[in-house]
């Protein structure tokens, strides 16, 4: 696996609630807060929120590389059915994320999905400082995110499930 591949990762849960009810969960941009250990907050830049277009400050911190963040523009939305965003440049971001929701009987498919590059990151110069670890590398990255990403899912899963929020 390359970087220049543009690997992807995922976690996928079903949600006993209607789209209609997991879809403020996911459209905050607050909420991966709560539950991820790398993601801190988010803040619109402005008033509007959750739109095309629309862009916002994601800060981080990672216990290797310590707090950085990022600015990031809403690509993708479609109200209760994807809210996705370009960290960095739109045209040549560092990675994409998405959060999907797909009727599913009575509930919601609800996947979060991400991708590294094609724009650099901080891994990009781990990769050139040991390019024969390339793949270890971008496994552990992705492994990473996974584990957050799992954590996020499952977390707007109870809050729709019980109404929180």
């Amino acid at each position: 696996m390359r970087y220049a591949e543009g690997p992807t990762t995922e976690a996928v849960v079903h949600v006993d609630a209607p789209p209609s009810a997991v879809w403020p969960l996911v459209s905050d941009i607050q909420l991966p807060g709560r539950f991820s250990a790398e993601f801190v907050r988010g803040e619109w830049h402005d008033a509007g929120g959750a739109a095309l277009g629309a862009r916002f400050t994601g800060h981080n911190h990672h216990d290797a590389v310590g707090d950085w963040h990022t600015t990031c523009t809403v690509v993708d939305l479609e109200p209760q059915r994807r809210f996705g965003w370009a960290v960095g440049d739109p045209e040549h971001p560092s990675a994409l994320w998405r959060f999907e929701l797909e009727p599913d009987g009575d509930g919601t498919r609800l996947r979060q999905w991400m991708r590294l590059g094609p724009g650099r990151t901080l891994l990009n110069d781990a990769i050139e400082r040991m390019p024969d670890k390339e793949e270890r590398i971008i496994d552990r990255r992705l492994a990473e995110h996974r584990v957050n990403m799992e954590a996020t899912v499952r977390g707007i899963k109870e809050l729709a499930e019980t109404g929180g929020g």
